[in-house]
Formats: C-alpha cells, structure tokens, sequence
C-alpha cells in the first residue's frame, strides 16, 4: 500500500488515501517519489480539458529513487536515482524512428491501463506516471537515471518544465544567438523558456504576464524586460526591437488569445512556437491575409520537442556548472494533501511552480 492524492470526479476534490500498487511487472521499476512538481497539465487533466480515466492519480513531473526492478530491467537497480518521463518513447515507431519521439505513437500508452486499485476498483496514473503518491510502478523506459549528488527536489522539475521550457527555444524555435525572444506565461515552463533563451545567447528577452510578482524573478533568470500582457503588447515590444517585432515568441499559456498574442508579437518571417496545451474548444483566428503577408511560422511544440534521454544530461550539465537555476522556479512547497492549493493559485496566476515533498 502507498499513500497518493486520488481524483475521483472531474474538478472535484483530491483525497489522499491508500492505494494498492500492481506488482512490479517485466520491464518496470517501482520508485520511491522524493518530489513531484504540480504543473498546468495536471489541472487540464484534473479540470477535463484533457482526457483522463478516474479514479486517477495525477502528477507527472516527478523524481525519486528505484526500489525494485521487475524481470527483464537491465540498467537500472534498486537505489539508483531517476526522473521520470511521462512520455517515453518506444523507439520503434514512425515517429521514434524519424528522429521526433517526443510524439511517439505509444508515449501515452500507460495512460490507459490501471496501476493500481483501490479496494475493488482500479486507479490509472495521469499520463501514466502517477507522481502524486509516495510510490509508483512505470515501465524502465520512463526512468532517467540522474547522478546521486543531484538534489531530486530540484531534478524533478527536469521531468517537464525544463524540458519543455527549455526544449521550446533550443529544439522547437532553435532560437539563435542575438536573437529576440518574447516569452508570454510565467509559470514553470515559461520561467524555464527564459533560462533557454539566455542559454541560447538571445539579445532582448522579453517577459509577458498579466502578474507584476512575477517580475523581479522573471528578470533574475535572464528576461531583459517585464510586460503586462494587452492591445499594446505588440507596439511595445516593436520598440524594443527596432520597430520590426520580436525573432520568436513562446507562448506557454495554451489559449487562443495569447497565442493570438504570440504571433501578433513576432516580426514579419519571425517565429511563434505554441507550447500551451489549450482546449479544443478555444479556437485561435488568422484572417486570409496577414498569413502570407506577414510570413510568419506558427510552430506547435510538445514537450519540448526533447529526447529526455538525451536531453536531461544537457540540462544537469548546465545546472552544475551554474548556468542552470532550478530551485529559483520553486516558489511554494507542500504536502501530498496540498495539490488542491497548489491548483487554486495556478487558477489564480499566482506563483510559478509548487512542489509537492515526501518524507
């Protein structure tokens, strides 16, 4: 039995209970959470803007330690540290095999199948990692060994905003040295996409959040400038830019009028890379001539279009040598019984990322 925040109804509360784990099957890992982050994918799971079987446990951006392997594991023992991956490729579909695995055709394959019960009846794991509970059952593939010097509080915002925040500007947008870059949301992942665009060398950075709170940390990881998003956010950030408009902008919000926003920002030929996971029903509108005229790209981003195996090594090297900081995205800590908190103050724009600790 293991302890874990279990959603039961859409939007309704989260209870923290026992659930009984499925055995160690072949090729999979059980691992001990010693931290899992609460990101805006979990409130669309928990809210129904994205699909989720109940009774479920959410949370995906989690790390831990192995605490048994199940036959066939070879690579991975008990005691080894791990980020977990909440889409690991399987390295032999079309996509896998034509260098993006970051759409692999069964990344989300362990979504769809209970992990564990409670009582008579099972319990699935958001997008098939289940990181809000004390322990959890994913398959080896979904484990990335990291040093054991690495704090795993820290390594856990590894398993998705900083991929997909960094991932954004390096991999999707591969924003250039010199370069422009306008950041709209400020949450994990656009405090991360700023930390890329510094990485990346990029000239003016520009950080767009209706939050004025946000500012003094959004300019302590590299933003050169702090809007206030609005009808006059892209005139103002053509005078940041010599008239012309942003090279990219990276919209982490996931509504259609923030990416509206993001391709309104970027110059004629510039770049909009769309990170936000938004609803189906949030239309975003172009009108027929502005396309062409304009000659922008508007370019769809998922999870940071990374290879977290190939990836997370990047970023801890960036983190030990400095360049890197991951504990400034922290700005509440909780409990296993506080994600119900944590979601209220992303509904209300406040903080950036909350991290839920296990003893």
């Amino acid at each position: 039995m293991t302890l874990a925040a279990v959603m039961r109804a859409l939007d309704g509360p989260l209870a923290v209970e026992e659930i009984e784990l499925n055995p160690t099957g072949p090729g999979q890992v059980r691992v001990r959470l010693a931290a899992a982050g609460v990101c805006h994918s979990d409130l669309s799971l928990a809210n129904g803007t994205l699909r989720q079987p109940l009774p479920a446990v959410l949370g995906h951006e989690g790390a831990g330690v192995v605490v048994e392997v199940g036959a066939g594991v070879t690579g991975i023992a008990p005691g080894d540290h791990v980020v977990l991956n909440w889409s690991p490729p399987c390295r032999s579909c079309w996509y896998c095999e034509h260098g993006e695995p970051y759409l692999c055709l069964h990344g989300d394959d362990a979504a769809r199948v209970p992990f564990a019960t409670s009582g008579d009846e099972p319990v699935y794991a958001g997008l098939g990692t289940g990181a809000f509970a004390a322990e959890t059952v994913v398959g080896a593939h979904a484990c990335i060994p990291v040093p054991a010097d690495i704090p795993l509080a820290e390594a856990a915002l590894l398993g998705c905003a900083v991929l997909t925040g960094v991932g954004a500007v390096t991999n999707a947008a591969k924003v250039q040295p010199g370069q422009s870059v306008a950041v709209i949301g400020l949450g994990g992942v656009g405090l991360a996409a700023i930390q890329g665009a510094r990485l990346a060398g990029a000239s003016a950075i520009v950080a767009v959040d209706p939050s004025p709170t946000k500012e003094e940390l959004a300019l302590s990881l590299g933003a050169t400038h702090f809007m206030a998003p609005g009808n006059k956010l892209a005139r103002e950030i053509r005078g940041l830019t010599g008239g012309i408009g942003a090279d990219h902008a990276i919209e982490c919000v996931g509504r259609g009028e923030t990416i509206r926003s993001a391709w309104s920002v970027t110059r004629r030929g510039g770049t909009a890379t769309v990170v936000g996971l938004g609803s189906a029903m949030d239309p975003v509108q172009f009108n027929a001539l502005e396309v062409a005229f304009f000659a922008r790209t508007i370019v769809g981003c998922m999870y940071g279009s990374t290879d977290p195996a190939v990836d997370v090594p990047i970023l801890l090297e960036h983190y030990r040598a400095g360049r890197l900081n991951l504990a400034a995205l922290v700005t509440d800590e909780v409990s296993l019984s506080g994600v119900g908190e944590a979601f209220s103050r992303m509904r209300d724009g406040r903080g950036a990322r909350t991290l839920v600790r296990f003893a």
